[in-house]
């Protein structure tokens, strides 16, 4: 059964207050889908379009809740004449067509008709003015959720619309959720993570792929897996990361020939989930379109601080290859409403990762952030890339980690996100720190339960090799895992690639973060993360990358170490260049090949000892030639000679030959007045 509650807004828009919650409605009606377990290939394009018409139809009929409120008030009978008629008359002809498409091409179902009918009901989710614990709809956790999460009389909602949104409402933005019932603290929950035995024929590698975290803002309503060719077919934003030409109208050639955000190029796989919002009143690009605003799903949309996806291996045994353009559903997004059998998706916090949620969001404490993560199924029937539920050809490992009779194992996706949130003020329904939930069908209440993560492979096949060979060979490879040799990944190196700016490049930046905190900053705008700084959590040592910047340099004063020049004691003139007063005598010159030494120290973050030489940390030797141009030092260096021609200071080594010339001479005149004195006596 489908249950819709009603949000916003009975008054007139521009209406002081801009929306009340006036009432809350459930709308229930039987979900079809999971009623097709059996759906010839030839009618899944046609079966699929006429589910997204149900969709539509509970949101069409959920907007109208939400308009006539104050009709729901005056007449009880309204919801069953005016809403639960019209809908059961639509979903019977949709019924109608589902069972004729199918019946085209197979056997026709029996029964459809009889899941046409709908009731509406009044909900607990959405707190009535001045009651404030009404809180039945919350899977009974709401009641404390309608007191203090929901605003109780309607005060959160003047809240919200003092930021001047007119979106406000019990039971978050909207009215229809989250409320405080949904949110638990961390440090409440008991560890309850345990880990498969593997056995000695365990695939024990794993496989990274780095695609960033939708930092080019890649969003919208469409689901091309369960809904294909149906524009808004998931009535909620989705995040996109890799392929990105995902939407409801990608054919397979379209997702082959996209671009991608993954590091590796060869991944163009489609890597999608609803988008995490805070109910602060911010107004986003859909405020006012079907699957934003429009179906309850307002607030500022969260750019996850991290994105991690890795495949794992089997703990019973190899794996083998996904089959190009396998779509994998991990997760119920109607789970709140069809039970938890599907539900797939965990909750927790970074440092507490031994405790998940599966029905609340986490309460994190300061200095921690909140974790959601999705483990897909694992088991490939071995025939199909999809099915009609779009579930029967994949399944989960049991405990043990073996597959169902007929399957086989697969490289396992394990998508981890990370938001840099603040535990929400419950004691006063979000106003103080903002409630955050998920993106949810409109009758899903953002229950926390009906998260869930969309994959659409479209590795190509040598890469996809690649990941099956390591992870059966037990090494840790891709982008953001290493280099595929085992151990690629703990050098530092690599880590700078784990927040996003992909594979292989990290050693073009070691020599930034020579100024220390400023060049940090630069990549991280870049990938998903802070590209080399690797703050995207998974590799904080990332600063291996830093050390290595500083040290690659400091090998050059070994060739540049050219000390033996001393025997030249003119060299002594040449400070008056700027360097040092020199001495006049051979003092002065050790300080020319001081100076050739430290040009790479310097470079080597060492430091600029004269700040005029900050900027020559590239020209090394050619700069100091510019500095001392004709000394004599550089005649007694091997290339002495050209260095003079170079700097045409023939005036001053004539000038610094004078003296000698004239001593010589002076010594000459000496001998020969001695010579003539004894010829005399």
């Amino acid at each position: 059964m489908m249950a819709a509650n009603v949000y916003a807004s009975a008054t007139e828009e521009g209406a002081p207050g801009g929306g009340q919650v006036l009432s809350g409605a459930t709308i229930d009606c039987p979900d079809v889908a999971t009623e097709l377990t059996s759906v010839p290939q030839e009618a899944r394009a046609e079966v699929d379009k006429e589910l997204a018409a149900l969709d539509a139809q509970i949101a069409d009929a959920y907007k109208r809740l939400g308009e006539s409120a104050e009709a729901l008030r005056q007449d009880p009978g309204f919801a069953d004449n005016a809403i639960a008629g019209p809908l059961e008359e639509k979903r019977s002809a949709t019924l109608a067509r589902i069972a004729t498409a199918i019946g085209r091409v197979g056997d026709r179902p029996a029964g459809l008709e009889e899941l046409a009918a709908c009731a509406v009901r009044e909900s607990g989710n959405a707190a009535q003015p001045d009651a404030g614990q009404e809180g039945a709809g919350d899977e009974g956790a709401g009641n404390e959720g309608e007191q203090a999460g929901d605003g109780g009389d309607g005060q959160d909602q003047q809240g919200q619309d003092q930021q001047g949104q007119g979106q406000g409402g019990n039971g978050g933005q909207a009215g229809n959720g989250p409320v405080a019932g949904d949110y638990v603290d961390i440090e409440s929950v008991q560890p309850n993570v345990t880990e498969p035995q593997q056995t000695g024929n365990a695939s024990r590698g794993t496989f990274t792929s780095e695609c960033g975290v939708n930092e080019n803002g890649l969003f919208n309503s469409d689901n091309v897996i369960a809904a294909p060719g149906v524009g808004n077919g998931a009535h909620h934003f989705h995040d996109y990361i890799g392929n990105q030409a995902t939407n409801a109208f990608s054919s397979d050639e379209d997702l082959a020939q996209a671009d991608t955000s993954c590091a590796d190029q060869g991944d163009k796989s489609s890597y999608y989930w609803p988008v995490l919002r805070l109910q602060n009143g911010t107004q986003e690009q859909d405020a006012e379109s079907p699957g934003g605003g429009i179906e309850g799903n307002v607030g500022e949309i969260v750019t996850p601080k991290e994105v991690t996806l890795t495949f794992e291996g089997n703990p019973q045994g190899e794996v083998t290859a996904m089959p190009r353009l396998l779509r994998i559903i991990t997760g119920d997004a109607k789970s709140f409403v069809n039970g938890p059998a599907n539900a797939n998706a965990s909750w927790s916090c970074t440092g507490f990762e031994d405790r998940q949620l599966t029905d609340k969001y986490p309460l994190c404490p300061q200095g921690s952030d909140v974790v959601r993560t999705f483990d897909f199924q694992s088991c490939w029937d071995g025939r199909n890339i999809d099915s009609a539920n779009h579930r029967t050809h994949m399944a989960f490992a049991d405990a043990e980690g073996a597959c169902p009779s007929g399957f086989k194992p697969v490289p396992q996706l394990v998508q981890r996100i990370v938001y840099d949130v603040d535990a929400p003020s419950l004691d006063d329904g979000g106003k103080t720190t903002p409630l955050f939930a998920v993106d949810s069908f409109p009758e899903q209440l953002h229950k926390p339960i009906t998260d869930h993560g969309d994959f659409i492979n479209v590795f190509d096949e040598d890469l996809m090799n690649e990941m099956v060979d390591c992870i059966n060979e037990g090494r840790t490879c891709g982008a953001g895992g290493g280099d595929g040799d085992g151990g690629g990944d703990d050098d530092g190196n690599d880590g700078g690639n784990d927040s996003g700016n992909g594979g292989g490049e990290p050693g073009e930046e070691p020599q930034q973060p020579e100024e220390p905190t400023a060049t940090p900053d630069d990549p991280g705008q870049g990938g998903d993360g802070d590209g080399n700084q690797g703050d995207g959590g998974d590799k904080p040592g990332d600063d291996g990358n830093q050390g290595d910047g500083g040290q690659e340099q400091p090998s050059e004063p070994s060739a540049a170490e050219e000390p033996p020049a001393a025997e030249e004691p003119p060299a002594a003139e040449e400070p008056a260049e700027g360097e040092e007063p020199a001495e006049g005598d051979g003092t002065a010159r050790p300080e020319q090949p001081d100076v050739k030494a430290s040009t790479p120290a310097e470079d080597a973050g060492a430091g600029n000892r004269d700040g005029d030489k900050g900027g020559k940390d590239e020209g090394g030797q050619a700069a100091q030639a510019a500095e001392v141009p004709g000394s004599l030092p550089e005649l007694g260096s091997e290339d002495g000679t050209e260095a003079q021609a170079e700097t045409g200071s023939l005036a001053e080594t004539g000038a610094q030959l004078w003296p000698a010339a004239l001593g010589g001479v002076l010594v000459i005149f000496g001998f020969l007045v001695l010579r003539s004195v004894r010829r005399g006596a």
